[in-house]
């Protein structure tokens, strides 16, 4: 790990739930900076022994339903004294020389929020192909960003923002080193994850093709925007095409070259078709029930 001798102004938030596999790995990327937040819920492994033994803080959450959920009530509840927040997930590592980029972009440049690709993992490997690695807002100056309100739910939904957008306000720039983004938890808990996230999903679309809107202070589909607007814009078109689960397995397994990962590549190709027409059955079945 880089020493730094004096520490970067920045406050890291990860939010946990049975993190025991990932979370000493990750904790134990965050050297450089100030703080190391762990936003648990009441998680029923070492989660939150493992985050205190490495250095970090704990605070539990307990979801209500609604908005916000568990990250975006961490920024507006506890105190945040630091510049600089950082979001991860609890199988994500920050790479040496993303620090560097890190400790020159908060100091050299004037943009409010910093996009950074989330490097896919897949059962043990990288993955170079596939189109699966994506890139989000996860730095930005305390103040300047929320996650957009897109859905009021349930207290027994997911209490965590699943592909919730950051809206900045200001200029938005881009480091080029990737997140290492890798679940070490195996394969049937990255199912298991997905299959709850298709449920968010399925009632954002829900949502979307009954109002026209992706929710409240959200981010704007705009083809000529940053990546955050493109892609929400990609999926304003998507989301009616039929067979979409078949157009995302040929997206990541031709055009991206998914393929030449091999057996890998293939079953997360699959993986990710499969979600997509759980998503659709998720979303026919809740139009059905209001027809009824």
């Amino acid at each position: 790990m880089i020493t730094v001798k004096n520490k970067l102004p920045i406050t890291v938030i990860i939010a946990t739930k049975n993190e025991e596999s990932n979370i000493k790995r990750c904790v134990s990327s965050l050297d450089p900076v100030e703080r190391i937040m762990v936003i648990d819920s009441h998680s029923n492994d070492a989660t939150a022994q493992f985050s205190r033994e490495y250095g970090a803080e704990v605070f539990q959450f307990d979801y209500q339903g609604g908005y916000p959920k568990k990250r975006q009530w961490a920024i507006d509840t506890v105190p945040i004294h630091t510049e600089w927040i950082l979001l991860l997930d609890a199988d994500e590592v920050v790479p040496d020389q993303l620090w560097e980029e890190i400790k020159i972009g908060i100091n050299t440049n004037q943009s409010n929020a910093f996009l950074i690709k989330k490097g896919f993992h897949f059962m043990g490997k990288p993955f170079r192909f596939g189109g699966f690695s994506h890139s989000a807002i996860l730095l930005f100056r305390k103040g300047k960003a929320r996650f957009e309100h897109v859905l009021n739910e349930p207290p027994d939904a997911v209490d965590m923002e699943v592909h919730e957008r950051l809206v900045v306000e200001g200029k938005i720039a881009r480091l080029k080193t990737s997140l290492i983004h890798e679940d070490l938890k195996g394969l049937a808990s990255y199912i298991e994850r997905h299959n709850k996230y298709s449920t968010w999903e399925a009632r954002v679309r829900y949502q979307f093709q009954k109002t026209g809107e992706w929710g409240k202070d959200s981010v704007k589909a705009n083809i000529f925007g940053n990546v955050q607007e493109k892609r929400r814009f990609l999926k304003s078109i998507v989301c009616y095409l039929p067979f979409e689960h078949v157009f995302w397995f040929l997206y990541h397994y031709l055009f991206c070259l998914g393929f030449l990962e091999g057996r890998r590549g293939l079953i997360a190709c699959r993986i990710r078709s499969n979600y997509i027409a759980e998503v659709r059955a998720k979303l026919y079945e809740m139009k059905n029930k209001k027809l009824k």
